[in-house]
């Protein structure tokens, strides 16, 4: 996708995501825990839930976007949320 050092430029990172947000699994970690930068993904694609840092895939609004653009993205979500009925 990337050489390493754009990997973790945020501002491109953050333009690819909103491009396609599966392109979230190629960013560098720190930015896969970015909440902004994993909002604008999920909102592109719900899948790219599943690259998120795992205290993302707890964040209840976060989740719920991702759900809404791909109810299939609910797999990525930590378990609390799973059994969440709203």
């Amino acid at each position: 996708w990337a050489a390493d050092p754009l990997k973790g430029d945020r501002d491109l990172v953050l333009e690819a995501v909103r491009q396609n947000g599966g392109a979230l699994q190629w960013a560098a970690a720190p930015l896969k825990g970015d909440r902004e930068l994993v909002l604008e993904a999920v909102r592109q694609n719900g899948g790219a839930l599943q690259w998120a840092a795992a205290p993302l895939k707890g964040d209840r609004e976060l989740v719920l976007e991702a759900v809404r653009q791909n109810g299939g993205a609910l797999q990525w979500a930590a378990a609390p949320l799973k059994g969440d009925r709203e």
